[in-house]
């Protein structure tokens, strides 16, 4: 139990204004994105690195879980205190520390937002490619912590392609450094990917080295419209085989493109079965070449029109209406399961079709939409966790979700982690073996389990 003795010794680390124990601070901090909450028994916010060091040894002199926060925008539950204790919110420490042109690199701490290291990147003639949706709100900290991904995740990867090296808070206040600053350092196994994903279950992540890459001298945007959804997603895979890999390849179906079009009115097709939004970069004479082949591979799939952005306010506009699905959402229903289900591009129609039949079955709407290109789709099951059988309803359907991309060979998450909103079917694909091995790791590295407890191989529900 957190005293008032605790909260004296954690004042005098970090400040009494950084440390936070009221019935209202507490209630804010009990949640993420997803609609489970639990409460902590206080916040603090450390502004450093030593601050964080002694944060966590006083919580393990008192026993005291320790649960790390960025901006909150987690979808799985991962940042929720399960076990009460230290919500660690990293906000403060948001220093964008390097930005080195010439070996292409960045050093940030973990509570800088992924946009403005996009910017800064940017003012140097460079990328930083993963963009989630909350790329403007998340923070890298939790971008590298749940390995998100973004519509560019299809040609540039995802956020554990560009991880260089973590510098990391153990459960006992040791301080682990891993990787450096050289891209294809092969000194050993990766340990940086041991923490990259690992939701915070690891080690408190305090520094981030990451790779940048060239911004790519042109780009154009299309969009397709589809009269049958099954057309659109059976374009993904046909353009993925014909040897183009587009930058994006995002999918919408009706509902979603309903849904957004209310919330933005900008003259969305809404008419339209489905649409894809398709992206693509580099040089400007191969940018025509694919830009025309992809046009001919989405009208030889279905597609009713093919429309290419003019200029870069079109472009804008196109994506702003992709960007727009997770607000235009919450005007449809007050709770959601926003999955990332993916499976082999090659598998993305099988997958859209036996979505719609599930939600046929269970007759709860479920919007489709997401990274087709790499395979990470979003079916978000809509619902109001007030109506008991509506509810009932869409856990069934979710699931079936999750079965069914398992049976795919597909994996729970592409890009939302596991956190424990997840965590009950992690099992199933890590197999048995896998599962305990998770847990051996964990165990290895905190031994008292401090760090985020009951998520991912911890989890204490049942499992399938």
């Amino acid at each position: 139990m957190l005293t008032a003795e605790v909260i004296q010794e954690l004042s005098a680390v970090v400040g009494a204004k950084h440390v936070m124990d009221s019935a209202e601070d507490l209630i804010i901090y009990s949640n993420d994105a997803t609609m489970f909450h639990s409460r902590p028994e206080a916040v603090v916010q450390p502004g450093n690195r030593d601050e964080v060091v002694q944060i966590v040894k006083i919580a393990g002199r008192h026993n005291l879980p320790v649960t790390c926060r960025g901006a909150g925008t987690c979808l799985s539950g991962g940042p929720i205190p399960l076990k009460g204790g230290i919500v660690l919110e990293m906000t403060r420490m948001n220093r964008i520390l390097k930005v080195d042109a010439v070996n292409k690199v960045a050093v940030v701490e973990p509570g800088v937002i992924t946009f403005s290291l996009a910017s800064a990147a940017n003012q140097v003639g460079l990328l930083y490619p993963p963009d989630p949706s909350s790329m403007k709100e998340s923070t890298l900290g939790g971008n590298i912590s749940e390995c998100a991904g973004g519509p560019k995740g299809v040609k540039y990867g995802i956020t554990r392609n560009f991880v260089l090296g973590v510098e990391a808070v153990l459960a006992d206040g040791t301080i682990v450094k891993t990787g450096n600053e050289v891209d294809g350092d092969m000194a050993g196994p990766d340990w940086t990917m041991l923490f990259t994903g690992s939701e915070g279950t690891l080690g408190v992540i305090v520094s981030i080295t990451l790779r940048l890459v060239p911004i790519p001298p042109v780009k154009k945007t299309l969009m397709a419209v589809y009269d049958r959804l099954e057309d659109a997603a059976k374009t993904v895979s046909v353009t993925m085989a014909s040897g183009i890999i587009p930058t994006t390849l995002e999918i919408m179906d009706n509902l979603s493109i309903v849904s957004v079009e209310n919330y933005l009115k900008i003259g969305l097709p809404v008419q339209a079965g489905g649409l894809l939004l398709i992206e693509v970069d580099g040089v400007q004479s191969t940018v025509e070449e694919d830009a025309d082949h992809v046009s001919e591979i989405c009208k030889k799939c279905g597609a009713s029109e093919v429309k290419m952005a003019q200029n870069a306010a079109e472009a804008e506009e196109l994506w702003l209406a992709r960007r727009s699905i997770n607000p235009a959402f919450g005007q449809v229903a007050p709770c959601k399961f926003a999955e990332d289900a993916t499976v082999p591009r090659s598998l993305v129609p099988v997958l859209v079709g036996r979505v719609l039949e599930v939600q046929k079955k269970y007759d709860v709407p479920i919007f489709i939409c997401g990274h087709a290109g790499d395979g990470n789709m979003h079916p978000t099951i809509m619902f109001d966790k007030r109506n008991k059988d509506q509810k009932e309803r869409a856990e069934k359907a979710l699931h079936d979700v999750h079965i069914i991309t398992l049976e795919l060979g597909g994996t729970l998450s592409g890009e939302h982690g596991i956190g424990f909103a997840k965590a009950p079917y992690l099992r199933a694909e890590t197999g048995e073996i896998g599962y305990k091995l998770g847990q051996e790791i964990k165990r290895s590295v905190d031994p008292h389990g401090l760090l985020n407890p009951g998520k991912i191989f911890f989890y204490e529900g049942v499992l399938h």
